[in-house]
């Protein structure tokens, strides 16, 4: 079972479709917490799961997206949700995907944010397996040390700080042992490149400018290959674009929803 934070509202318009929002790694279903509010004021039903062993969802020692695919599956059914709008992020991307892949029938649209296609090529996979060893060794603090500064633009470390206190917070409540087996999935991954252009519900493609770890160009080239999809790029943003510029992030998300809504 996942646990998982949520937002329904009486007002929705149509309450068999949800908004699936997908985390980043190694984060929780805290970092969405200025969609769901936004989304939910809006209307709309709201659903953040977290990954398996995170904020009390269940331990899995070794698991894939393919087992995360059908557990989200599963958690939507259970809340007689018939159709999402899938929002991933960077890790939540690459489930997004293998959702899609499993589920076209029950995904309405995707928003894709500061992600990428394809599998890891062998050199990305060595650096994994060292991330994965210095963290069965120091634990969650060393995944902060190296994922925090990939995360947000450079001005953001200095004008908001309590942001990156935040999500260092995030971090820290997870076990290495969840940390290590989340980097375990994303390193055993499906390269989703073949399925771009198979992709045909609404899809939005959203990217931080100054994203370090998937850069822009990387985000709008998953764009091109998906027929119909949008690209928006938002600025003074990083990796974590929807925590670090929330209101554009939300605009853009919104906007796309409301479009999917009257189709």
């Amino acid at each position: 079972m996942l646990t998982f934070i949520s937002a329904n509202s009486s007002k929705s318009s149509t309450a068999k479709h949800a908004v699936l929002l997908l985390h980043a790694f190694p984060l929780s279903a805290a970092m969405w917490q200025p969609q769901t509010e936004a989304l939910g004021k809006a209307g709309y039903t709201v659903i953040a799961p977290n990954a398996y062993g995170i904020e009390g969802s269940e331990e899995k020692e070794s698991w894939s997206f393919t087992d995360y695919a059908h557990e989200l599956s599963n958690l939507l059914d259970s809340l007689k949700i018939e159709k999402a709008t899938v929002v991933g992020l960077s890790m939540g991307g690459y489930q997004a995907f293998e959702f899609y892949r499993l589920y076209p029938e029950k995904t309405a649209s995707l928003v894709l944010c500061d992600t990428r296609a394809e599998a890891d090529a062998p050199e990305a996979r060595t650096t994994r397996e060292e991330f994965i060893q210095a963290v069965d060794t120091a634990g969650a603090e060393e995944a902060i040390r190296r994922m925090i500064p990939n995360y947000f633009a450079a001005a953001t470390y200095i004008k908001k700080p309590e942001l990156v206190t935040n999500v260092k917070e995030i971090i820290r409540k997870q076990p290495a042992k969840v940390i290590t087996a989340a980097m375990r999935a994303i390193m055993m991954r499906s390269d989703a490149s073949a399925l771009l252009s198979t992709i045909h519900c609404p899809v939005l493609v959203l990217a931080g400018d100054a994203d370090k770890a998937t850069p822009p160009e990387t985000n709008k080239s998953i764009s091109s290959r998906i027929p119909g999809a949008q690209f928006r790029l938002l600025a003074d943003a990083g990796h974590i674009s929807n925590m670090e510029q929330p209101e554009e992030f939300n605009r853009a998300l919104l906007d796309h929803i409301e479009k999917v809504r009257i189709q």
